[in-house]
């Protein structure tokens, strides 16, 4: 393609971002502060990661992420707003700009990365697993040939249950759904032998059913799903405020800060942790931020494991133990960038 082809399609590009509205080239954050809010893109309800109450207040680790995103722009943690999504629109939402973020439990792939969206990071690092009614009797996926499965419509999981059963040369019927509740009530309706997500999703639709003592989730995890959330492609700068907001909940439990002790440890002599809340240095300006962004963060919503606890571990209804989600240096695969 000559030069002039080049520039003619990049002008055709700029066009077309023009012409749909949606933020780009470093634009996103000025939207943000211009309308006083960030809109977060989440799931339909899916407890301990994006859920709402009776009364409509969202809570779950994906909210806390949207929550420390508000609190790093605004110093406020209030200042988001949320957008329930099916797995099949999520992506749609993202790229036309009817949502600044998605943080909706969604696996980081190849594919989605290059086509949808730029991933920051892992907040969950889960695998996909199986759930079945006790009175089926069986203790193994490998005895679910002939199962009819039940998922939902526009994962990974459609994708990685297939290629299951044909590695073991079974046979299965998919019972799928847009919406996650439709699988919950299909499967608790007996429409399927089998629902399958991500084992924390199980955990998590498994409080919803009539008799969740009746149902077990199998041994066997058949992928690795590397969920976490997503900005759109083109604007750095929201992508790196989107990075770094994850990585100083990562980075703060690892310091040993967190929501009760910001204002003790502002007088630290440790240059990692005065770095890390803004006392030295001028991380927050490289990114558009006040170089406090990141205490302001952990005072509105804690580290990483403030947030873990509360929503999903081992005190809460879905009780996950931190497992591969424990920092690297207590034996899990957590790890972020040091902010220097």
């Amino acid at each position: 393609m000559s030069v002039f082809k080049n520039v003619a399609a990049a002008a055709a590009v700029a066009g077309a971002f023009a012409a749909t509205g949606v933020a780009h080239a470093d634009e996103t954050l000025e939207a943000v502060m211009e309308k006083g809010s960030i809109q977060c893109g989440v799931s339909q309800g899916l407890p301990g990661f994006s859920n709402p109450d009776d009364a409509g207040e969202w809570t779950g680790l994906d909210v806390d992420f949207c929550r420390a995103m508000a609190a790093a722009v605004f110093n406020d943690a209030e200042a988001v707003k949320f957008t329930p999504l099916s797995a099949k629109v999520r992506f749609t939402a993202l790229t036309s700009g009817e949502i600044d973020v998605l943080s909706r439990n969604t696996t980081w792939t190849m594919s989605r990365d290059s086509d949808f969206g730029e991933f920051i990071g892992v907040n969950y690092y889960d695998g996909q697993g199986f759930m079945v009614p006790t009175s089926l009797g069986v203790a193994s996926a490998t005895e679910l040939d002939g199962a009819a499965v039940c998922t939902n419509t526009g994962t990974t999981t459609e994708l990685n249950v297939a290629d299951y059963f044909r590695a073991q040369g079974m046979e299965y019927t998919v019972v799928a759904f847009e919406k996650a509740d439709e699988v919950v009530a299909a499967y608790d309706a007996g429409r399927c032998d089998v629902y399958t997500t991500d084992r924390s999703g199980l955990a998590a639709q498994r409080t919803k059913l009539s008799a969740p003592d009746d149902h077990m989730v199998l041994p066997e995890i058949i992928s690795k799903e590397p969920l976490g959330p997503l900005v759109r492609h083109g604007d750095a700068q929201w992508g790196d405020i989107a990075r770094w907001t994850l990585a100083c909940m990562i980075n703060a439990e690892e310091a040993g800060i967190d929501s009760s002790n910001v204002a003790e440890m502002m007088e630290s002599s440790d240059p990692n942790i005065q770095r890390i809340l803004g006392a030295d240095g001028d991380l927050g300006s490289k990114i558009g931020l006040e170089n406090g962004f990141c205490a302001n963060i952990i005072t509105a919503v804690g580290n990483y494991a403030e947030s873990y606890d509360r929503n999903v571990g081992p005190d809460t209804q879905l009780a996950l133990e931190r497992g591969l989600n424990a920092l690297w240096s207590d034996g899990g695969v957590l790890y972020a960038p040091p902010m220097r």
